[in-house]
């Protein structure tokens, strides 16, 4: 074995071995199926959201700029794994090169950070736009809407940079058995032949970090946004800040609730790992698919753009 400043890998590929519990070739169908189907969903929801803000002018607001940029994020993060998950389901083929592993890892981890930056932007969105509404056009612009999510995506993708090299520091000479249905962090980390207490520590100090100071940020914002909604002397001027601010919280919870979840159940002892995948799929999945609905169904604006849309389509083909 080699030292612990340099890397000794003997293994060129490790085996993405899913769920233990469901290797049984219905099983194996049920899972392909109900994969293919929500990924489907997902490409086709986030993708009409995208053409949707671009081609009604009326929705090039900051707002729906973050939102836009959110439905991208939504697309990238099931992308990172999900094609190769059912790849792996097709060919029979468990399968995936060393390089490409540690790929995916750095992707996956880069893309939920930015999504965790991308849902604080938002919460300071409607912050601004509900507690200094008068202020709001000259702080939230189009160039500061910009450099937000400039900050996010560089932000997202430079986090998983020094996990990534501890993780290549180490040697793996051996399983190579990867107890999840991709190329998660700690899964990987675990099949390493030396210790792995730094790396533990580092991922759960910046897991910790993305995940509980961008729910910080959101919390304080949104107590100051019921705060100042109390304010409001008309019941409908309430109902309406509060209707313009569910969909983002239920988005918000939806997402910390699961990657919580996900990131505790590797510290509990004994906990059912077919679980533990099951909770990291869905944690791929859910949010994405359900964002471009909770958005659709509950701002107006989207479904006002989305009638107009139809209308200048009947229009049209009148014409002719």
């Amino acid at each position: 074995m080699g030292s612990s400043n340099q890397t000794v890998t003997t293994i060129s590929e490790f085996i993405v071995n899913g769920f233990s519990g469901l290797q049984d070739e219905q099983s194996q169908i049920i899972i392909f199926v109900l994969l293919f189907v929500i990924y489907i969903i997902v490409l086709l929801g986030n993708l009409s959201i995208l053409i949707l803000i671009k081609l009604d002018e009326a929705l090039h607001t900051p707002m729906y700029m973050l939102i836009s940029v959110l439905a991208c994020v939504d697309i990238c993060i099931p992308s990172v794994t999900v094609p190769k998950m059912l790849t792996n389901f097709v060919f029979h083929t468990k399968a995936i090169l060393f390089g490409a592993c540690f790929t995916q890892m750095v992707f996956y981890i880069g893309i939920g950070t930015m999504e965790s930056f991308l849902l604080m932007v938002m919460a300071y969105d409607r912050y601004v736009a509900i507690c200094n509404p008068l202020h709001y056009p000259t702080i939230m612009t189009t160039n500061h809407i910009v450099k937000l999510c400039f900050l996010c995506w560089i932000g997202g993708m430079m986090t998983p940079m020094v996990p990534l090299y501890l993780a290549l520091r180490l040697p793996f000479c051996g399983p190579n058995i990867v107890l999840h249905s991709f190329c998660d962090y700690s899964a990987v980390v675990r099949l390493a032949c030396a210790d792995v207490t730094l790396n533990a520590i580092v991922s759960l100090t910046i897991a910790m970090s993305v995940l509980l100071i961008p729910l910080a940020f959101i919390v304080f914002s949104y107590f100051k946004i019921i705060r100042s909604v109390l304010k409001v002397a008309s019941s409908e001027g309430r109902r309406k800040a509060f209707s313009t601010c569910a969909a983002h919280l239920f988005v918000i919870t939806l997402f910390y609730l699961v990657a919580v979840f996900v990131f505790i159940s590797y510290r509990i002892s004994g906990f059912s790992t077919d679980a533990r995948i099951m909770a990291a799929v869905l944690q791929n999945l859910i949010p994405p698919m359900v964002n471009p609905v909770i958005y659709c169904l509950k701002t107006k604006d989207i479904q006002k753009s989305f009638f107009r849309l139809l209308h200048r389509r009947k229009v049209t083909k009148n014409d002719n």
